[in-house]
């Protein structure tokens, strides 16, 4: 398992936000002078067909952790907030470091996709795997996460799901295109909705942490 501790691990980026801000920015400059020619990791449904309609409307914000491996093989971390806007088919994700600076705003569509970096020109792909993995070091299934974040599995594949044995109404995981999906806890009633997330794969590394306020 790609994280150890992840409990305490997590707990961590709320005590050295600048640390974890200047992390990420030295991360993401040493990839983008370097990886250009990196190919997408992982499964893309980028171009698949949706279930999603176009009066569809959602948005979360929270906070985020990402574990990863870069292309020279050292280990990596990226912390800080997300804004989560779905309009349809069209999904704009702005990530910000833990003081609120915007490190980079990424919008998928099912024809394309663009990147946005602070005092950089926009940067466009056919999808947004290719993007993210060739600006920041890795890739957020953003695809998937239109409906795992519902929770649901993706209509555009096979997917494993498991029941909470405490309330079979609500999922305890899902596996679908790589992914393992841990439900880790739900909002406290009157909201609604996933509160946290953990996603991982195994090839290549990856290991994210969402928390959602409500």
């Amino acid at each position: 398992m790609l994280i150890t501790n992840r409990s305490t691990r997590f707990a961590r980026y709320t005590q050295a936000p600048r640390r974890a801000a200047l992390g990420f920015a030295v991360a993401a400059a040493v990839v983008l002078a370097g990886c250009a020619s990196v190919k997408p990791q992982g499964p893309s449904t980028s171009n698949a067909a949706t279930a999603v309609t176009a009066q569809t409307t959602r948005a979360y914000h929270g906070r985020f952790a990402v574990q990863y491996v870069d292309q020279n093989g050292a280990q990596r971390n990226a912390y800080g907030n997300f804004a989560w806007q779905e309009t349809g088919d069209t999904v704009s994700l702005q990530l910000r470091n833990p003081l609120g600076q915007t490190l980079a705003i990424v919008t998928s569509s099912p024809a394309s996709a663009s990147l946005e970096l602070p005092n950089r020109q926009p940067l466009t792909a056919d999808n947004v795997s290719t993007l993210m993995q060739n600006a920041l070091g890795f890739a957020l299934p953003v695809e998937g996460l239109r409906y795992w974040l519902q929770p649901s599995p993706a209509p555009t594949s096979k997917a494993q799901t498991e029941q909470d044995p405490q309330q079979p109404s609500r999922l305890k995981e899902i596996r679908q295109d790589g992914w393992t999906i841990d439900y880790v806890a739900y909002a406290d009633a009157p909201a609604t909705g996933v509160k946290r997330v953990n996603l991982s794969r195994d090839e290549p590394p990856l290991a994210i942490k969402l928390v959602l306020d409500q």
